[in-house]
């Protein structure tokens, strides 16, 4: 049986965090304000409504030291969740809608807990 070093067990297998980092394209600032309010509303909205997803936050307020606008932190209770995740309609309509267009870089990091 794998366990964490913090010992964090979903079902005998390790909980899958998901983690992504976005830099937005050049805009003024009303519209990047726009923007990130409906990153955040649209994925913290999906809460409930994705099987697996355990936990769905997003931070639109980072320090003046940081090189990202919006990041993404996520929790799914197995790897085939998050990958049941990235297909959602729900999820796509969100993506496709509210983050693609205005995204200029993108980094992701998945990881077992």
């Amino acid at each position: 049986m794998r366990t964490s070093f913090l010992g964090i067990r979903r079902k005998d297998r390790l909980m899958v965090k998901h983690v992504i980092l976005w830099q937005l394209q050049e805009m003024d600032a009303e519209k990047k304000a726009e923007v990130k309010k409906g990153i955040k509303n649209g994925l913290e909205n999906l809460q409930g409504k994705i099987p697996g997803l355990l936990e769905i936050k997003v931070i639109t307020e980072g320090l003046d030291s940081s090189n990202a606008d919006v990041m993404l932190d996520s929790s799914f209770e197995s790897e085939e969740a998050l990958k049941g995740y990235a297909v959602h309609p729900e999820h796509v309509k969100v993506a496709d809608g509210k983050v693609r267009p205005y995204t200029q870089t993108r980094v992701c990091m998945d990881y077992y807990l």
